[in-house]
């Protein structure tokens, strides 16, 4: 079993700036794809970023140039750097991790992210 928790959400004016944190239980980024999803009131749960266990990385074309992902594989922590965040970035943010050689995922339990002025 792995926890990923998340933290570093909160309130933010646009064109600011917010990194969220997600710390793994253990050591699983070798096997483990991790990624940055969210969900906005009323709407379904979207991907933001993935980084590869290899590094390889992609980005939401909503949120390509502003937002940076990253992972320190020693800390076991992966990062999502908001920069210029828009009120419509307005939403719940989970961290998620998928293991890349057979079944097994995990979920943050999520962190509020304000985008307002």
């Amino acid at each position: 079993q792995v926890q990923l928790v998340e933290s570093g959400g909160g309130s933010v004016q646009p064109g600011g700036s917010l990194r969220l944190s997600c710390a793994a239980s253990r050591n699983i980024f070798g096997i483990y794809d991790m990624g940055w999803y969210r969900q906005a009131p009323g709407k379904q749960r979207e991907l933001v970023a993935t980084i590869t266990s290899p590094g390889s990385i992609y980005y939401a074309d909503s949120v390509k140039g502003r937002f940076t992902i990253s992972r320190d594989n020693a800390k076991n922590t992966v990062w999502l750097q908001m920069n210029s965040p828009r009120p419509e970035d307005t939403a719940v943010y989970y961290c998620n991790a998928r293991r890349i050689d057979g079944p097994g995922e995990y979920w943050g339990q999520g962190t509020q992210v304000t985008v307002s002025s």
